[in-house]
């Protein structure tokens, strides 16, 4: 259905989405040359139902949908920035609740250590949730 729906676009908007993306992209490097590193919350909101997100809705309630709950993701994929995040919490029903970390273009290795020295500060690695 969405598909359909973009059949409607022109080559034009297309172009200018691309340079907007771009423009964005060299934004986040901007900041990066100031900070290393950018903490946030992974998702705004905790996990939806399967199916919430579906791209087969055509409701107008979609996109609202879609921001709120990725909110700050959409940064970096958009972007192709890198970015990781890693379950440094649990809420009390035993879900992992993600941090996320940004950095600049180039900089995964940055990423990956940083994901070494917090997983040997809090191993992650045997938290299972409860189903």
């Amino acid at each position: 259905m969405r598909y359909q729906a973009a059949l409607n676009n022109k080559a034009s908007d297309y172009h200018e989405s691309v340079q907007t993306i771009h423009r964005i992209g060299r934004h986040v490097s901007g900041f990066h040359g100031r900070f290393d590193v950018l903490l946030s919350p992974t998702l705004a909101n905790p996990p939806m139902d399967l199916g919430k997100l579906a791209l087969t809705r055509m409701d107008k309630g979609y996109e609202m949908d879609v921001v709120s709950y990725s909110a700050f993701t959409m940064l970096f994929n958009a972007t192709g920035a890198p970015a990781m995040s890693v379950p440094l919490y649990w809420n009390e029903s035993g879900l992992p609740i993600g941090t996320m970390f940004a950095a600049d273009f180039g900089e995964e290795g940055l990423l990956y250590s940083l994901a070494g020295q917090l997983e040997r500060a809090q191993p992650w690695f045997d938290q299972v949730p409860t189903i």
